[in-house]
């Protein structure tokens, strides 16, 4: 079974986070929460935020079902250990980049988002646990279900065809860097 993070200890950034924060704790008490035939209320799933190796670019992926820039991310499989090495084999599918530095043990940011119904899936939510990293290297190609991969400015970010919960991620690196202080969570 997937080893899940201490949600509870996790600092949210604000009301909003905090809210995503109670969900994910109340998931982690399902029979089957990793689980991707978990529909009501939804299931874990595990990205990744991957900073340039000069800190002033993310990593961002064209989805081929969303049709959005998003981090790369996805399902947790069966035989991740824990929510990090599912965030870290999601940014090696998608992007071809295996070389990442873990910045932060916790969860750097959370977020639950409705997916819409696809095939035989009905609609349901995806509680996403997001994690921070920096590439050792830039060399990346899009794959799986990425239809592209690019390293975006964070400055640019803003002005792309995303979510706001990635512009939301963005604002909590940009804070961080003005500050100087290490990301929080």
């Amino acid at each position: 079974m997937t080893r899940l993070p201490d949600f509870a200890a996790f600092e949210p950034a604000d009301a909003l986070e905090a809210g995503y924060r109670e969900a994910l704790v109340e998931l982690a008490g399902h029979p089957r929460p990793t689980s991707r035939d978990t529909f009501a209320p939804g299931h874990y799933t595990a990205s990744a935020f991957v900073l340039s190796p000069d800190g002033r670019d993310l990593l961002l992926i064209e989805h081929a079902k969303l049709a959005r820039w998003l981090q790369p991310g996805g399902h947790v499989d069966p035989d991740d250990a824990d929510l990090v090495a599912a965030a870290r084999r999601e940014v090696a599918e998608e992007t071809g980049l295996h070389d990442l530095e873990l910045l932060q043990p916790a969860p750097f940011d959370l977020d639950v988002h409705v997916i819409p119904a696809r095939k035989a899936d009905p609609e349901h939510r995806h509680f996403d646990v997001r994690y921070l990293f920096r590439a050792l290297t830039r060399h990346i190609q899009a794959d799986s279900d990425a239809l592209a991969a690019r390293w975006v400015p964070l400055e640019d970010v803003p002005s792309i065809e995303s979510d706001e919960s990635v512009w939301r991620a963005v604002r909590k690196l940009q804070g961080s860097r003005a500050t100087g202080s290490p990301a929080r969570g």
